[in-house]
């Protein structure tokens, strides 16, 4: 899910870059920029980004006019304090390096308790669906190169580097998913015996523990004669 922060980035760079501007251009400019897969950004949390920016003053409405039989439009631009705003949020963006959470990182800490064949089956639909997503990136890449670049026109070229990265994390994660399934076929990971295997580690633990601590058993421990002394002072016969 995107965060609020990500949002108002990308709807303050967007704004910024085609000011003056409608929402319902914003709003295209970012999903044609996909922004909705790699960022998480709902079309719908656009709009309210917008009226969010506008209250915190960091846009302004230009014009709310309506032009002949079309819907009236809201027009934006930035204002000083957006601008500053815009490049904190840009610089904190890029100098920040904390991991995305993986929402499948979850199910996979509890991957003893989850059914076998289940995960092999999830695994595989997630293998074949991220093959596709792999095949449109590269198409995606290709278009965006391809174009003029021109930001009024089409997507920029540097959009490109947005997807380059998507396709990157997209090869990793399918690479991920076929190995960890054939790891779980092969029995090369097999966690569902995980309990009964531990007790066996277990065990096999103590038994070198006690082998490694045994106390050494004395003569008498073992029911046979006493160790004789010598012929000491209390040794000698009586009367």
């Amino acid at each position: 899910m995107a965060t609020p922060s990500s949002t108002r980035l990308l709807v303050l760079g967007i704004v910024r870059m085609l000011q003056p501007v409608h929402g319902y251009d914003v709003r295209r400019e970012l999903l044609s920029w996909r922004a909705d897969r790699w960022a998480n950004v709902a079309p719908g949390s656009i709009y309210q980004a917008l009226k969010t920016l506008e209250r915190d003053q960091w846009i302004e409405l230009v014009d709310s006019g309506q032009r002949g039989s079309r819907p009236a439009r809201r027009t934006y631009r930035l204002t000083d304090e957006g601008e500053k705003e815009y490049h904190a949020l840009l610089r904190s963006s890029l100098w920040e390096s904390n991991a995305p959470a993986h929402p499948l990182l979850p199910a996979i800490s509890q991957l003893p308790f989850s059914n076998r064949d289940d995960v092999i089956a999830a695994l595989k639909a997630r293998a074949h669906r991220l093959e596709a997503e792999i095949m449109m990136t590269r198409r995606d890449i290709e278009r965006v190169e391809a174009g003029g670049g021109d930001p009024l026109k089409e997507e920029p070229h540097h959009v490109a580097e947005m997807m380059r990265l998507q396709l990157g994390l997209a090869e990793a994660e399918y690479a991920w998913a076929l190995m960890l399934t054939q790891r779980i076929e092969s029995g090369d990971l097999d966690v569902w015996n995980l309990p009964s295997r531990a007790q066996e580690s277990l065990a096999a633990q103590q038994a070198e523990y006690a082998t490694a601590h045994r106390t050494p058993v004395t003569s008498i421990e073992r029911g046979g004669p006493a160790d004789d002394p010598g012929d000491g002072p209390d040794d000698a016969p009586l009367g």
